[in-house]
C-alpha cells in the first residue's frame, strides 16, 4: 500500500496513448465523494484480464486518458443516494465498466458491485469476477440449439488460462465432456486436472483431426473461442451440423470478416461474439450471475488458482507476463 496520507487520494495506473506496456503509469489521483448510483471502494486486490492488454493496446479504442481495469475486490468507502444493496463497510467485489480498477480507490457505478460472501477470500474475489462471470454466461446462457446436457461435448480453447480453469470446473460440474486446447504439455496436464475430459496441445496436435477422433467424426455442439484470429475458421470443422461457435476474444488477433455461405456449407452452423457486459446490463442480472458463481465456488465446485501475483507498481511486467502466455490461471495485482 502507498504512503498516501489524505485518504481520498489514490495511486492509480493510467494510460496516456496506446501501445506496449511502457505506456502504463502509476500516478497520484483524487478520489472525489459518489454521485447517485455510485460507490466509493478502496480496493483490497485487483484482477488482471486480457481485456486490460486490449485497451491498452488499442484493439479496444478508448478516450485518453484512460484508466485501466475491469475486476476488484475492496470495502465501500462511501454509498451514494438512490443505492441501496451496498453500505459503508461492506465487502465487495465486482466485474464492471467502465475500466479502472488498477488502483487503490476509486468511485464506480454501483450496479455491478455485489457483496463478497465472507467464505470468499478479496484475493479470490478480485481474481474470479470478469472470469467467473464470463464462464457463467458461456456455459448457462451462450448455448447451441437444444442447449447442453450431461455427456454433450464442447470445445474450450485457451483450456488453461484464467477463464478456461474455471470452465473447465463448471463443465465439470455440468456433466459435459470439455475438451480443452493449450499451447503446452504442462498447460494441457493443468486443464485435465481442473476437469477437462480431453485435451489437445495444438502445438503438436491438429486439433481438428483429434476432436473428430474424440467425437467418433460427429463433432461437438459447441465451440467457446477467445483465441481468435489463429483458430476460429479451423474450429468452424470442430462443429456438429446446427452447432455454435462463440468466438468472446481475440488474443491472437481480431477474427477477419466472415463469408456466412461458410456457416451454411459446414452444416447450417451458428455464430456469436458475446461480451460480458451485455449480460451485466442490469443490477437484476448482475447480481442472479454472480450468485450462481459464488455458490459454484463456495461449495468447492470450482476452486480458483490464483498463480501469479504483481504489485499494482509492477503492472507492466504482469502485461508482459500475460501477452507472452506465460500465466496460467488468474492474476492478481496487490495492494
Amino acid at each position: 500500500m502507498s504512503e498516501n496520507t489524505n485518504k481520498n487520494t489514490s495511486k492509480a495506473v493510467r494510460i496516456d496513448a496506446h501501445g506496449g506496456p511502457e505506456q502504463l503509469k502509476l500516478v497520484d489521483v483524487t478520489v472525489g465523494e459518489p454521485g447517485p448510483g455510485e460507490i466509493r471502494i478502496r480496493h483490497k486486490a485487483i484482477g488482471l484480464n486480457y481485456i486490460d492488454i486490449y485497451q491498452r493496446a488499442g484493439l479496444y479504442s478508448l478516450p485518453m486518458p484512460l484508466h485501466l481495469g475491469m475486476e476488484a475486490s475492496g470495502v465501500v468507502d462511501a454509498v451514494g443516494a438512490g443505492v441501496t444493496h451496498l453500505q459503508v463497510g461492506d465487502r465487495a467485489a465486482y466485474a464492471s465498466q467502465p475500466p479502472g480498477s488498477y488502483c487503490e480507490l476509486r468511485v464506480m457505478p454501483a450496479k455491478c458491485v455485489c457483496k463478497l460472501p465472507d467464505a470468499i477470500s478479496f484475493e479470490t474475489g478480485a481474481a474470479m469476477m470478469l472470469k467467473g462471470l464470463t464462464v457463467q454466461y458461456l456455459l448457462s446462457k451462450t448455448q447451441p440449439q437444444g442447449g447442453l446436457k450431461a455427456g454433450d461435448f464442447v470445445l474450450f480453447h485457451a483450456a488453461a488460462g484464467g477463464v478456461g480453469l474455471i470452465a473447465c470446473q463448471w463443465a465439470k460440474a455440468m456433466g459435459l465432456q470439455l475438451i480443452g486446447t493449450a499451447g503446452s504439455d504442462a498447460k494441457c496436464a493443468l486443464a485435465k486436472e481442473s476437469g477437462a475430459a480431453f485435451t489437445i496441445n495444438y502445438a503438436k496436435e491438429d486439433f481438428v483431426a483429434r476432436v473428430k477422433e474424440i467425437t467418433g467424426g460427429a463433432g461437438v455442439k459447441v465451440v467457446y473461442d477467445s483465441v481468435g484470429k489463429d483458430t476460429f475458421l479451423k474450429s468452424l470443422d470442430c462443429l456438429r451440423p446446427f452447432g455454435l461457435i462463440a468466438n468472446f476474444g481475440n488474443a491472437s488477433g481480431k477474427v477477419e470478416p466472415l463469408d456466412l455461405g461458410l456457416l451454411a456449407s459446414k452444416g447450417s452452423l451458428y455464430a456469436t461474439r458475446p461480451t460480458v457486459f451485455t449480460h451485466l446490463a442490469t443490477r437484476e442480472s448482475t447480481q442472479a450471475m454472480a450468485d450462481e458463481l459464488f455458490e459454484m465456488v463456495i461449495s468447492g465446485k470450482v476452486k480458483i488458482a490464483i498463480d501469479q501475483r504483481f504489485a499494482l507498481a509492477d503492472v507492466a511486467e504482469a502485461h508482459r507476463s500475460l501477452e507472452a502466455r506465460k500465466t496460467t490461471g488468474c492474476t492478481i495485482l496487490t495492494l
